[in-house]
This record gives structure tokens, C-alpha cells and sequence, in this order.
């Protein structure tokens, strides 16, 4: 059968510099006022609602279990995760009992450059104090810079039934529209149940990673011609280190099959350290060679590409559809290339044109 050909055009500005994100890590004696000025995510909530146990799993690798162990937070704790992953930006974890908004404190200065903030809600505990300084950190923040996204973490979910995850969901979701409506606040925060002891936690935090990118209609929009092209169920644009999936088609995700995509990173990472690096030589194992296939049980296959050091393709497709892996192969070279134009640090329009393979 006779392949056909089409043309698309990705003339886009590929500059994520700006806001944190590229291919370049900080390098040695980069100034403060640099590392400043990279994007913030405040993590704010009451005292013991699981804030500092969020940004340790995530960020951090640290074992669900080990959080059991974590002090309180008594002090603002700022976290540089560009250094270690893809995903570039600044963490700062504000203990429960501090004040916020206390003259004293130069908050104004401070949200100016803030990119999200993640208010943490404990799913266990009385929601009513939760819910108070919510309101008042969303109203006072709001009349500062208009711009932050809201993101609300309904937190320590593992404990809760299903029926009872949702009547909490709709629970704080209704109060917290009804109380932002009737301030006469437009604002339309996002919720998020959430859980460390599975892989909620990191869906929330992808899609609050992903409101940072500017550029996130165009990965979607490549994702979305390689799989129509290739032939592939869902694709996810995964940062390999924190497991976060910085885009993904335009398909809904379902929960299983993310799940199935981040722990096809950890075999491909685990094995590769065993087996991929030399005596006394540490990381990731992690490199542009790293690829793997896994044929699943019902039929499916997983399929893992590297596309730069800090990012992989992961898919889903059928195995039926696999026959022509040469072509899935050539038209992710394709994609390879389009990525790394985004991600480049230019300023100016790129208008190459790409050809990929259209499977029949």
C-alpha cells in the first residue's frame, strides 16, 4: 500500500526561555536575580494539610511513606527544581501558621512574579477554616496580580470513600464559587482530589505545570497530528524526572493509561541505571538511545522514545497498529525535530515545513 504524504506547517515562536522553561539548566554562577526571576508556584494552606509531603513525592522522589516522618514547616521554604528536571520553576512552601498578608511581609513584590498558587486542603479534616482562608487569600491575591491561576488540591483523598471524594469535591467547589460570586470576584479556580499514595497528585500538578507553558497549544497540536498520523490512542509529552506530563493530546486522559505511561518511565529508568551505566558512573541512565516497547496483555502497546535529556514520548496504541513501527519511527523523528524548535531559545519565527508519512 502506497503511503501518502502531507505537509503541515509549524511556524511558531519557540521561546520558553522567558518563563522558566528549556533545555538549559542553570549554569554555574548564573545570578539570583535569574533564578528570581523564573516562575513561582506558592504552595499555601493550613498547617499539616500535606503541603511539603506534596513537593517532596514529586519533586523530590521521596517515598509516600517516608512523609510520615517530615517536620512541620516552620519558614518559608523556597525550592529550585530547575536544576533537576525539565520542568523549570521555583516551589515555595509557606508553613500554615505565617500570615501571608502581614504588613511586614512584601507580599505585593513577591506575587508579581508569581506564576500559580496551590492551596492544599486537607479532604479529612473540617473544611470550614480551610475555606475562610481560601476566600481571603484568592480575594487579597486577585486585587494584586489578576493573572495568578488558582489551583485547589482536595488533599489526603486515600482516606476517603468514592462517594465520599465526590461529596467533598462538590462540597468545597459549591462554597467556594458561591463565596468568590458573591465578593463580586471573577475568579474560577481549578479543584483537584488528590492522594501522594497514587498518581493523582501528579496528574494535578501536570495540569497546573502545563497553565505556565505559552507554547502549550502547539505541543498539543503536535501531539495531535503525530497520533492521527501514526496511527496511536494517546501520547504524552512526559518530564522524566517528576514523571509530570508537560502535554498530551487533546483526547481525554484517562487515569489508567497515565498511570500505565509513568510507570513505563520507571522500568525504562530502572533498568537503564542496572544495566545502561558503567561501573561507579552516576544518573539517570537516561540518554538519547533510550527507547522501549512493551506489548501489554490486552492487546495494547506501550511505546517510550527520548526526545532531549530531560523529555520522553510515551503512547498507547494498538497492537494491530504497530505493524508499521518504521513508520511511527520516522514520523517521531519528525516530531523530534518540531519539539526542539519550540523549545530552542529563539525569538524569532521559525517556518520550516515538515513532512510526515500519513498511515493508511
Amino acid at each position: 500500500m502506497e503511503d501518502n504524504y502531507e505537509e503541515y506547517d509549524n511556524a511558531f515562536v519557540g521561546n520558553l526561555g522567558d518563563m522558566g522553561y528549556g533545555e538549559d539548566t542553570q549554569a554555574a554562577g548564573e545570578p539570583t536575580s535569574q533564578i528570581e526571576n523564573k516562575p513561582k508556584i506558592f504552595l499555601m494552606g493550613l498547617k499539616r494539610s500535606g503541603k511539603s509531603s506534596i513537593q517532596k513525592v514529586v519533586f523530590h522522589k521521596m517515598l509516600p511513606n517516608e512523609t510520615l516522618f517530615l517536620e512541620s514547616t516552620s519558614k518559608v521554604v523556597k525550592n529550585d527544581i530547575s536544576n533537576s528536571s525539565f520542568v523549570q520553576f521555583q516551589i515555595w512552601d509557606f508553613p500554615g501558621q505565617l500570615d501571608f498578608f502581614d504588613p511586614s511581609f512584601d507580599y505585593e513584590y513577591i506575587l508579581n512574579n508569581c506564576g500559580a498558587i496551590v492551596f492544599v486542603i486537607d479532604a479529612q479534616d473540617e473544611i470550614i477554616e480551610a475555606l475562610q482562608k481560601l476566600h481571603q487569600t484568592i480575594q487579597k491575591v486577585y486585587q494584586i496580580n489578576p493573572n495568578i491561576h488558582f489551583e485547589v488540591f482536595i488533599h489526603k483523598s486515600d482516606g476517603l470513600s468514592d462517594d465520599h471524594k465526590i461529596d467533598r469535591q462538590r462540597d468545597i467547589q459549591q462554597k467556594t464559587t458561591e463565596e468568590l460570586s458573591d465578593a463580586n470576584i471573577n475568579v474560577h479556580p481549578s479543584f483537584y482530589v488528590t492522594s501522594i499514595y497514587d498518581h493523582s497528585i501528579f496528574e494535578a500538578f501536570s495540569k497546573v505545570i502545563q497553565k505556565l507553558i505559552p507554547q502549550l497549544p502547539t505541543l498539543e497540536n503536535l501531539l495531535d497530528v503525530f497520533i492521527s498520523r501514526s496511527r496511536i490512542e494517546k501520547a504524552f509529552l512526559v518530564d522524566v524526572v517528576s514523571k509530570i506530563y508537560v502535554a498530551t493530546d487533546n483526547s481525554p486522559v484517562d487515569m489508567q493509561t497515565y498511570e500505565l505511561c509513568s510507570d513505563m518511565i520507571d522500568v525504562v529508568i530502572d533498568v537503564s541505571c542496572i544495566y545502561g551505566l558503567k561501573e561507579e558512573e552516576e544518573g539517570l541512565g537516561y540518554d538519547q538511545e533510550s527507547h522501549s516497547v512493551i506489548k501489554l496483555n490486552n492487546g495494547m502497546v506501550l511505546y517510550l522514545k527520548e526526545v532531549n535529556k530531560y523529555l520522553a514520548l510515551v503512547c498507547l496504541l494498538r497492537e494491530s497498529n504497530f505493524d508499521k513501527h518504521g513508520l511511527i519511527d520516522y514520523n517521531f523523528i519528525c516530531f523530534k525535530k518540531a519539539i526542539e524548535e519550540v523549545f530552542s531559545r529563539k525569538t524569532t519565527k521559525v517556518g520550516a515545513k515538515k513532512t510526515i508519512k500519513k498511515a493508511n
